[in-house]
C-alpha cells in the first residue's frame, strides 16, 4: 500500500509454558518480525500501539503456564510462541475504532512489543484513555491503573475503614500494599506493613508513613511478632502473601475482623500449596474474609480518581517505582517479582510518547 511503512518490532516471546517458578529462559527477545505502522485496511475496530510502559505483575505467571484449572479470562492467556500479554501505557499510532485516535494515551491490556495491533477490543480489555498527564504516564501502570484500583477497592468497598482500625499489610512495599498503607493512614487507621528486607522496611517506615513495619524473614515465630505489634488483635488484614503469614494472622485476628484477599504470592509457584491450620479461628472468630479482584471494580475508576488524583498533586501520596529500561530487560524483571528484587512498584520503560 502506497505511504505504508514497516518498522522491526522487539518482541518478549513466550518460549514455552512456565513449570514453577518463572525464569528468563522461559521468553526470549527478538527482532526479526516488522509491523506496519498502519491500521490493516480490512481490519476493523482495531488500534496500533506504541507500547511506552509495561507493568510487571504477579499475576501475569497465570498468563504463561498450561493450566486449565488457574487460566484467567482467555483473552489475555498467552500461547508459546507469541508476546506475552500483560498491562501497559501506550500511545495510539493508527486506529480504525471509532473510540480511538491517533496520539491518544491509553492504559489496559497489550502485548509485550514494541508496537501491538490490538484488534480483540471488548469491554473487558478495553484501552482506558488518559486524560490526566499533568502526572507520570508511568503511574498509569500501578497508581493510577490496576494496582491503585485495586487498593482503592480492597480498603474502601471490601473493607470500609473505622478511624482507630489496626491494619496489617502484606507485602507492603509492593504495588497495591504501599497504597493501602497510605490509604489506611489518610483514614486514621494504624498501620503495619510487612515486607522482606531492612530496606523495604525502612521505606514503609520512613518515607511511606507506616506506624511500623517488620522483615517476616528475620522473624522466627510470626505468631508473637504480630502479637508484639498487635497486643489487642488485628482489626483488618491485606492478604497478598498466604501461607504461613496467614496462618499466624488468623489467630491474631480480632472477633468481627475483616480479610481482603487478593492475592498470594508464595504459593502460586509451589507444587503443593502450604496447608492452613488455623482455619478454625474463621468460625471461631466470626471472621468475614472477601476475595476480590481488580475486575470486579472497574465501574469505580471514575471515583477513584476523584479521590486520589488531589493527594498525588499534593504530594500527600507517595508512590516508588523500581523503573527499568529497555524492553530487553523486561524477562528479568518479571522474573525479579517471585524473589523480591523489586523496590517498589516494577516497571519496564519500553520508549518516550511522540511529541
Amino acid at each position: 500500500m502506497a505511504g505504508e511503512v514497516a518498522v522491526r518490532n522487539k518482541q518478549v516471546i513466550l518460549r514455552d509454558y512456565v513449570s514453577g517458578f518463572p525464569k528468563e529462559s522461559d521468553m526470549y527477545v527478538t527482532t526479526d518480525t516488522t509491523v506496519s505502522l498502519k491500521v490493516p485496511a480490512e481490519t476493523r475496530n482495531a488500534v496500533l500501539l506504541k507500547n511506552l510502559y509495561l507493568s510487571c505483575d504477579p499475576m501475569m505467571q497465570f498468563l504463561i503456564r498450561n493450566n486449565p484449572q488457574q487460566k484467567m479470562r482467555k483473552y489475555v492467556y498467552c500461547t508459546p510462541g507469541s508476546p506475552i500479554r500483560g498491562y501497559g501505557v501506550s500511545q495510539v499510532v493508527d486506529s480504525s475504532h471509532p473510540e480511538y485516535k491517533q496520539g491518544d494515551l491509553v492504559w489496559g491490556l497489550t502485548t509485550w512489543e514494541e508496537y501491538s495491533l490490538i484488534t480483540d477490543i471488548v469491554p473487558e480489555t478495553a484501552l482506558v484513555k488518559i486524560h490526566h498527564t499533568d502526572v507520570p504516564l508511568s503511574y498509569y501502570t500501578g497508581l493510577l491503573g490496576m494496582a491503585g484500583k485495586t487498593a482503592y477497592a480492597g480498603f474502601f468497598e471490601v473493607c470500609p475503614p473505622k478511624k482507630g482500625d489496626k491494619v496489617l499489610v502484606s507485602a507492603a512495599s509492593g504495588a497495591v500494599g504501599q497504597l493501602l498503607g497510605q490509604f489506611a493512614k489518610l483514614a486514621g487507621c494504624y498501620v503495619v506493613g510487612s515486607a522482606g528486607s531492612k530496606e523495604k522496611v525502612d521505606l514503609l517506615k520512613n518515607k511511606l508513613g507506616f506506624d511500623e513495619a517488620f522483615n517476616y524473614k528475620e522473624e522466627n515465630d510470626l505468631e508473637a511478632a504480630l502479637k508484639r505489634y498487635f497486643p489487642e488483635g488485628i482489626d483488618v488484614y491485606f492478604e497478598h502473601v498466604g501461607g504461613k503469614l496467614f496462618d499466624a494472622v488468623l489467630l491474631n485476628m480480632k472477633e468481627h475482623g475483616r480479610i481482603a484477599v487478593c492475592g498470594m504470592i508464595s504459593q502460586y509457584n509451589l507444587p503443593e500449596p502450604e496447608p492452613l491450620k488455623n482455619l478454625f479461628q474463621i468460625a471461631l472468630k466470626r471472621l468475614n474474609i472477601h476475595g476480590f479482584t481488580h475486575r470486579d471494580y472497574d465501574h469505580i475508576v471514575p471515583k477513584y480518581y476523584e479521590f486520589v488524583l488531589p493527594y498525588i498533586r499534593e504530594g500527600k501520596i507517595v508512590y516508588v517505582e523500581d523503573i527499568v529500561e529497555g524492553l530487553e530487560n523486561g524477562p528479568a524483571a518479571l522474573v525479579g517479582l517471585f524473589t523480591g528484587r523489586n523496590f517498589g512498584k516494577q516497571v519496564v520503560a519500553v520508549a518516550p510518547p511522540r511529541p
